[in-house]
C-alpha cells in the first residue's frame, strides 16, 4: 500500500536538477541576506535574474518529468508524475504572474494556457504524438474538485452591497440573458451548419450546443477590472457570471433529460416549472447549510487555541451543500454560491479573530490555486490527439464550425445585453444609475469569453468512454476549444486596453449608484467599511433602501440573536476584535 504512495526516485532526479547558485540565491533572499541592494538601480534586474534562473531549473524538471511520463508503464508512477509536473507549472505561472508589470496586457489565465500549450506539445513531441492521459480533459476532476472551491470563494468574498443592490439586473442577465444566447446558438447552428453541408449533429445536440456556448467565463476577464473604480460594472460582470454558468449548467442537464421528438406546450410549461424550481430550492439549500454552519459554530464554541477546527468546518460544510445539491439533483453551483454569502454573512463572525484572517486568505488562496491549474488544464488538454486526428482530413469544416460558433455568440451576447440594459435604464430614475452605452459595451465584450466549464460540457456531451469515436463529435469539441483558446487569449489581450479606453472618464460612475445605510446599521446588503456607517437615515428614499432598512430590522431582531453575526464576538475581553471585513 505504501508504494503506491512513494515518490519515485526519477521524480527526485528530476528536482535535482535544481542549480545550485540557484537555490543559494534563492535562500539569501528569504535570510534578507541581500539588504544592500534594496533601492539600488540594479535591484530589479537581479531580481528578474534570480527568477530566470529558476524559471530555468523549474523547466529543466518538468521536461524530465515529461519524459518519464511519456516512457513510464505504471500507473502509479505516471499519476505522481502527472501530479508533480502541473506543481511546477503552477509554480511557473505563479512566477510568471507577478514578473509581469502591472500594465501588462495578458492576465494570469492568459499566462497559464499559453503555458499549458507549450508543455502540451512538449509531451506530443516526447511520446511521439501518441495519446497521454495528461492531456485528456477530465469533466468530473472539473466539476467535482475544482470548481466549488472558486465559486465558493466567488461567494464568500462577493461584496454584498453592490450584488444584492444589482441582484434584479444580474438575474435579468444571467437567467434571461443565457435563455437568449442558448437560443439563438442552437437555433442557428442548426440552420447554418445544414446550408453549409456540416450535418454532424441531431436536434438534441445541437440544443446541447446552444448550453456549451452559452456559458460565460467572467473571472479570468474579471482580472482586469477593478471594483473600487467601476463598482457597478464590476457587480454586474461578476453576478453574471455565476448566475450565468449555474444556468447553462442546469440547461445542459435539462436538454439531456427533455424529449425533443415531443415538444408540446405543456412540456414546455414543466421546462420552466422545473426550472424556476430547481433555482429556488438550490439557493434555499445553500442559504440554510450555511444558517447551520453558522448555528453550529456559534453553539459549540471552539476556544480561541481552535482555529484549525473552526476553518475545518466551514470547509467541510461548504463542500458538503456542493456535493449534497449534487446527490438532490439540485444546481450545485448556485447552492455552494448562496452558502458562501451566508457564511460570510454569519458563520465568519462566530469565529476567533485569527480563524478569520486564515481563513478569508485560505479559501482566497485555494480559490486562485485553482482557478489557474483550469487553465492550464485546458492549455495541456487543447492538443488531445483523438479530436485533432480526426478532424484533420476536414480542415475548413472545422474552420466554418469554429466561425459560425463564433458569429452566434456574439450575435446572442448582443441580443441581451443592449436590450435588457435598455429595459433596466428604463425603470432607473436617475442618470448616474444608468448602465451608460460604454458600460454595456464591456459587459458584452467580457461576456464573449468561454472557458472551462464550456469544455467540460462538451467533452461530457461528446464523448462516449472517454473517448471520441464520431467526426461529429471530435468537431464540436475541437470547435469549443479552438473557441475557448481563441476569446481567451485574444480577449485578455485586448481587454484591458478596451476597458481602460472607454472607462477612463467615467471611473467613479459606479460610486454615486451605491444606496447609503443609517447610522450603527449593519446588513446583508452591505459592504459596511468606517465611513459608510454614518449616513444619515433620511437617504432611505427609492424601495431598495426602504427593502434594505426593514431587511436590517428583521437580521437585528431574529436572525442575529439565533445564528450569530457581527455582534457575536467569541474572543476574550482583552483581545481586539478585526474592525473591517470583505462582506
Amino acid at each position: 500500500m505504501m508504494e503506491s504512495i512513494l515518490v519515485p526516485a526519477h521524480a527526485h532526479d528530476a528536482f535535482r536538477s535544481y542549480d545550485f547558485h540557484s537555490v543559494l540565491v534563492s535562500s539569501l533572499l528569504q535570510n534578507n541576506s541581500l539588504r544592500w541592494l534594496k533601492g539600488s538601480a540594479s535591484a530589479n534586474r537581479f531580481l528578474l535574474w534570480i527568477s530566470f534562473k529558476l524559471l530555468r531549473s523549474m523547466a529543466l524538471s518538468s521536461s524530465s518529468i515529461v519524459e518519464k511520463l511519456a516512457s513510464s508503464s505504471s500507473s502509479d508512477n505516471a499519476s505522481v508524475e502527472a501530479i508533480t509536473l502541473f506543481v511546477v507549472l503552477l509554480c511557473v505561472c505563479v512566477i510568471i504572474g507577478h514578473l509581469l508589470p502591472k500594465s501588462r496586457w495578458i492576465t494570469e489565465s492568459g499566462v497559464a494556457l499559453i503555458v499549458g500549450l507549450v508543455v502540451g506539445n512538449v509531451i506530443l513531441f516526447v511520446s511521439g504524438r501518441r495519446r497521454s492521459r495528461v492531456i485528456t480533459f477530465n469533466e468530473e476532476l472539473f466539476f467535482v474538485y475544482l470548481l466549488p472551491p472558486i465559486i465558493f470563494n466567488a461567494g464568500f468574498q462577493v461584496k454584498k452591497k453592490q450584488f444584492f443592490r444589482n441582484l434584479l439586473e444580474i438575474i435579468l442577465y444571467g437567467v434571461i440573458g443565457s435563455l437568449i444566447s442558448f437560443l439563438i446558438v442552437s437555433l442557428g447552428s442548426l440552420l447554418l451548419f445544414k446550408k453549409l453541408d456540416i450535418d454532424l449533429l441531431d436536434m438534441g445536440d445541437y440544443f446541447a450546443l446552444g448550453a456549451v456556448f452559452s456559458a460565460t467565463d467572467s473571472f479570468c476577464t474579471l482580472q482586469v477590472l477593478n471594483k473600487e473604480e467601476t463598482p457597478l460594472l464590476y457587480s454586474l460582470t461578476f453576478g453574471e457570471g455565476v448566475v450565468n454558468d449555474a444556468t447553462s449548467v442546469f440547461l445542459f442537464q435539462a436538454i439531456q433529460r427533455f424529449d425533443l421528438s415531443h415538444v408540446t406546450s405543456k412540456n414546455i410549461r414543466h421546462f420552466v416549472g422545473h426550472f424556476l424550481g430547481l433555482f429556488l430550492t438550490s439557493t434555499l439549500l445553500g442559504v440554510a447549510i450555511g444558517l447551520l454552519s453558522a448555528y453550529v459554530i456559534k453553539k459549540l464554541y471552539f476556544d480561541r487555541h481552535s482555529s484549525d477546527g473552526e476553518i475545518a468546518l466551514m470547509t467541510l460544510m461548504a463542500y458538503f451543500s456542493y456535493m449534497l445539491a449534487g446527490l438532490l439533483n439540485l444546481n450545485g453551483i448556485l447552492t455552494v454560491f448562496f452558502c458562501g454569502i451566508l457564511m460570510s454573512h454569519y458563520t465568519w463572525h462566530n469565529v476567533t479573530e485569527k480563524s478569520r484572517i486564515a481563513s478569508r486568505h485560505a479559501f482566497a488562496t485555494f480559490s486562485f490555486i485553482f482557478e489557474i491549474f483550469i487553465f492550464l488544464y485546458v492549455g495541456v488538454h487543447a492538443l488531445d490527439t483523438d479530436n485533432w486526428t480526426i478532424v484533420k482530413e476536414s480542415p475548413w469544416t472545422l474552420l466554418w464550425a469554429c466561425v459560425i460558433l463564433l458569429f452566434l455568440v456574439m450575435l446572442g451576447r448582443a441580443a441581451f445585453v443592449f436590450p435588457l440594459s435598455f429595459l433596466i435604464n428604463s425603470f432607473r430614475k436617475s442618470t448616474p444609475s444608468k448602465i451608460g452605452f460604454k458600460q454595456q459595451f464591456v459587459i458584452w465584450w467580457i461576456g464573449l469569453v468561454r472557458g472551462a466549464v464550456s469544455i467540460a460540457l462538451a467533452y461530457k456531451k461528446f464523448t462516449r468512454s472517454e473517448h471520441t469515436r464520431l467526426q461529429g463529435d471530435a468537431f464540436m469539441i475541437t470547435s469549443t476549444t479552438t473557441i475557448v483558446l481563441l476569446t481567451n487569449i485574444v480577449g485578455g489581450l485586448l481587454s484591458r486596453p478596451l476597458i481602460r479606453l472607454l472607462m477612463d472618464s467615467q471611473k467613479h460612475v459606479g460610486n454615486s449608484t451605491l444606496p447609503n445605510f443609517p447610522a450603527g446599521t449593519v446588513s446583508l446588503f452591505s459592504n459596511v467599511q468606517g465611513s459608510e456607517s454614518n449616513r444619515d437615515a433620511s437617504n432611505l428614499l427609492d424601495s431598495d433602501q426602504v427593502a434594505n432598512h426593514y431587511w436590517q430590522i428583521f437580521d437585528n431582531t431574529f436572525m442575529r440573536p439565533v445564528f450569530g453575526g457581527r455582534a457575536f464576538v467569541p474572543v476574550i475581553p482583552s483581545s481586539s476584535r478585526e474592525g473591517t471585513h470583505h462582506d
